[in-house]
């Protein structure tokens, strides 16, 4: 079946069907020839109102304007808290308290006594220690005095064993000499009796000069033999000297010996005094003091209990050196420097105090987190990163110590 023909309309069913049109134009500019009309005639009846309005928006301009310049020289972040230093205490030696003298949130000033230990052990301790310094300063006396008694016994002996070697010497030479004399008296004598001899056979002389001459001979070789006997007795005391003589040359190893002796004593008594300086330091440590002025806090201890060296006992928050950590987004670090000015509001009282930029970190928070992100694995989604910011207070503002560490505040720098 073929489409039906379509019919175009007639010029007449045209301006029929856009008449509607038309009549809601008219309508429409009617409508606002009326409205721009009666804006005239406000503006014809209320000749002040241009005035009124342009004088409304300079005033908004100039607000819009001034709350721009006024966070432009701003930057502030909730995301900040008061921190400080809080001091662990724990006791440095071991052993049963006596007594405790003070309790959570007390004030106490420094060097004040918090925990007292039993000190009867290490009293003992002490009074060992110093009779066994008493017993090292006596042996280091002994020992010096020793060193020149030495010296000069050692010295003594050695010149003594050198002039024995020196007369055994001159000894031998002697007896040499004797032997030499009773030699060639004997060697007379003997050829003397030799001739003596020959004259008694043939009775030229008397049988009595013959037995002369024969005791002669005798008593040369008796003399001769004793001379040798008396250099062998010469050679042997000269061996006895030189051996004395040897041992004397051990004399500077001797007093090296005594001096060093001397020394070990000296360095026991050092011993025995850091023993007792010790002993001392451990009897103090019984008494544990506060090392800063601030307020108790986390009490850990009670009397009669037995403690070990480095067991916490106490902390210690000292309130005279408090700053506020804030953590601003990096992009508002752009003209954030040390030393600009700060007001600090506090949510528990609703003060504004004042301070001063002293540092900024030097890396972000989440760097020291214990897992920091690692964006290398390419899980990579980016987040505007907070980088602390130290401030310090000034001076003389929280005399009575209202600021605690942890409390919440609200501070705002001023860039500019």
């Amino acid at each position: 079946m073929a489409d039906p023909i379509k019919v175009s309309p007639t010029y007449e069913e045209d301006e029929e069907l856009k008449q509607p049109q038309r009549d809601e134009d008219e309508r429409k500019s009617g409508k606002l020839r009326g409205l721009r009309e009666r804006r005239a005639g406000f503006f014809r009846e209320h000749p002040k109102a241009k005035w009124i309005i342009l004088f409304v928006a300079l005033i908004l301009l100039a607000g819009a304007l001034f709350v721009w310049h006024y966070y432009s020289i701003r930057e502030s972040t909730d995301d900040a808290q008061i921190d400080g230093h809080i001091y662990p205490i724990s006791s440095r030696v071991s052993g049963t308290v006596i007594r405790v003298l003070h309790d959570d949130n007390d004030f106490v000033q420094k060097g004040e006594l918090l925990v007292e230990l039993d000190p009867r052990d290490y009293q003992v301790a002490v009074d060992r220690a110093k009779a066994d310094l008493a017993t090292a300063e006596a042996n280091a006396i002994a020992a010096h005095v020793g060193v020149p008694l030495t010296t000069t016994t050692s010295t003594n002996q050695l010149a003594a064993a050198d002039a024995a070697v020196l007369s055994s010497q001159k000894e031998i030479q002697a007896a040499e000499a004797r032997v030499q004399e009773a030699q060639a008296n004997y060697t007379k004598v003997a050829a003397d009796l030799k001739r003596m001899e020959q004259l008694v056979q043939k009775d030229e002389v008397s049988r009595q000069q013959y037995d002369a001459a024969v005791a002669a001979a005798s008593s040369a070789r008796a003399t001769l033999d004793a001379a040798n006997a008396a250099v062998a007795s010469a050679q042997s005391r000269e061996t006895q000297a030189k051996a004395q003589a040897d041992a004397a040359h051990t004399v500077p190893e001797q007093i090296k010996v005594t001096r060093a002796r001397a020394g070990a004593a000296t360095a026991e008594v050092q011993r025995a005094q850091a023993a007792l300086d010790q002993a001392e330091l451990n009897l103090q440590y019984t008494k544990i003091v506060a090392p800063v002025t601030g307020v108790l806090s986390k009490r850990n201890v009670e009397t009669g209990q037995v403690v070990q060296a480095g067991q916490p006992l106490f902390s210690i928050v000292d309130l005279d050196d408090i700053w506020v950590t804030a953590n601003f987004k990096e992009t508002q670090l752009k003209s954030m420097r040390p030393g600009q000015k700060v007001d600090i509001s506090v949510d528990a009282y609703g003060h504004t105090y004042k301070g001063t930029v002293e540092s900024l970190a030097g890396a972000s928070g989440a760097r020291f987190s214990l897992l920091p992100p690692e964006n290398a694995t390419g899980n990579y989604v980016k987040v505007v990163q907070r980088i602390p910011v130290r401030i310090e207070f000034d001076k003389g503002q929280d005399a009575n110590h209202q600021l605690r560490p942890g409390m919440s505040v609200e501070p705002t720098v001023f860039l500019k």
